[in-house]
């Protein structure tokens, strides 16, 4: 991508006229100099060369739009002065190249500033040329898990559960659109008025989700799920308290047995980083294969093939589904399958997988309930287009699956695993369940839900295959003496 289509056009309207160079000064750059040629907007505001019509206490949107103004002159003269043949993959020489443009800019318009609007106003500029212009600064807030971008004007994240408004804007739909494409055209997908709505991905793995007009009609939006630098571990949830420190040795013991496991819940409850934790305790010398719509799966073994689905082209060719990739799977001779989300028919194709001998995959599916996700695998394999009886796929159903983990977002923003049941096989026309382990909220203090995470003292019918596989639990896991933990 050149440089100048990775800016973009800048409007005409917010540029001036180069003002000739001025004479050399001794003054430090970062101070303001003596004399009249330089107008102060407001206190702690840019300094800058500015009209007289400017005013002299501007309000905070005229601040604002003088400081997008300044920035869309200087970022003119970078697109005039920087070479296009610039290599942008080599972001180390390219920051300092534009660094030194931009002081050379300053000092030839005369644009003084103090140290901090001359490193802010930098930082803006570098990140349209470097970054993803103004969410820039959201992507490197490691407090931040979520990125909502409603049209230029109106910007949202997620800190700890909740939702918070920012001040960051974009300055029109085009800009917006062209943060769009810079996520995207590396990726080889496009959105366009024909194909409004795509799924990406950022280099970290983040998730991204943009929808574009006719569809949305607020204007180009934009929906980025942040994932951690370093994936999160199972002693951080049991920190966090999603899960307990007996349900992570349960589940430990239920992923080296090779159980087939489903993590259902509602979306942003966590189940992609309960699935990662799962991963980690698939042992190293097996060869995993993951299937995803974007990769962002985390996976630390050594042995993983990472495989995903593509859209079609303009033409409308050369589409590539979930379940392609899943039929493509069982002929690269996996030892685990990991589907990262299962939406409509490639459940069929899953449960088979599971059925046919390859124990120990995981999925993860949206649902209200344990029960629910039943449900929605019953519906999803009706969706597969092949005309089986309702109850032939209950039977697939309860002989593939063997776990199901229900992940929540409570009131309160935590991410909890609420329910851990065991899919114990088929009475008459109806799978029958039971619960492992259950969350039982017991209060509030100081707005945050207050509960535990406990055993239902009733023990699975698959233990025998952690006998099997020579894993032993102690009797607490599962509640016997389990007053005796509190």
């Amino acid at each position: 991508m050149s440089l100048l289509k990775r800016l973009g056009n800048v409007p005409t309207e917010a540029v001036d006229p180069a003002p000739p160079a001025a004479p050399p000064q001794t003054t430090n750059r970062l101070s303001p100099p003596a004399g009249p040629a330089t107008q102060r907007v407001g206190t702690g505001e840019l300094a800058t060369l500015r009209r007289p019509t400017l005013g002299s206490s501007p309000t905070a949107a005229h601040r604002n739009d003088s400081f997008n103004e300044l920035k869309s002159r200087i970022q003119n003269r970078l697109i005039s002065e920087l070479d296009p043949r610039m290599d942008l993959g080599n972001q180390e020489e390219v920051r300092r190249t534009v660094e030194e443009t931009f002081a050379s800019v300053l000092e030839a318009e005369n644009i003084v500033l103090t140290r901090v609007e001359r490193l802010r106003l930098f930082e803006a500029i570098a990140a349209e040329i470097l970054g993803y212009g103004p969410i820039e600064p959201l992507l490197k807030d490691d407090t931040v898990s979520e990125i909502m971008v409603n049209g230029p004007r109106q910007v949202y994240v997620e800190r700890n559960g909740k939702l918070e408004l920012t001040d960051i804007t974009f300055q029109d739909d085009d800009h917006v659109m062209r943060v769009i494409d810079r996520i995207v055209s590396p990726l080889g997908r496009r959105i366009d008025e024909s194909s409004p709505m795509v799924d990406a991905r950022l280099p970290d793995g983040s998730r991204i989700n943009a929808v574009i007009p006719p569809i949305s009609l607020v204007g180009p939006t934009l929906t980025i799920r942040k994932f951690a630098r370093d994936p999160l571990t199972a002693e951080d949830l049991v920190r966090f308290g999603t899960m307990s420190e007996e349900m992570v040795t349960f589940l430990k013991a239920c992923v080296e047995a090779r159980l087939n496991i489903v993590v259902s819940g509602g979306t942003g409850s966590g189940k992609t980083t309960t699935l990662n934790v799962l991963s980690s305790f698939i042992p190293p010398d097996e060869r995993i294969v993951t299937i995803e719509n974007a990769a962002e799966l985390q996976l630390r073994q050594d042995h993983v093939v990472t495989l995903e689905s593509r859209p079609p082209n303009i033409e409308g060719r050369g589409e590539i589904t979930i379940r392609d990739l899943v039929v493509n799977a069982l002929r690269m001779r996996p030892d685990r399958i990991v589907v990262g989300e299962c939406r409509s028919g490639e459940a069929l194709d899953m449960l088979q997988a599971m059925n046919t001998g390859h124990d120990g995959s995981m999925t993860t599916v949206h649902s209200n309930s344990p029960r629910d996700t039943l449900a929605r695998l019953e519906t999803m394999c009706l969706m597969a287009g092949v005309e089986l009886p309702v109850r032939a796929i209950r039977e697939q159903i309860a002989a593939a699956v063997d776990l199901i983990i229900h992940q929540a977002r409570l009131k309160d923003g935590s991410r909890k695993i609420v329910a851990v049941t065991e899919v114990q096989g088929m009475e008459g026309d109806v799978i029958v369940m039971q619960d492992i382990f259950v969350f039982e909220q017991t209060g509030m203090e100081n707005n945050k839900i207050v509960g535990r995470i406990k055993p239902t003292g009733i023990r699975p019918k698959f233990v025998e295959k952690f006998e099997v596989a020579n894993i032993y639990l102690p009797p607490t896991i599962f509640g016997v003496g389990y007053d005796r933990l509190f």
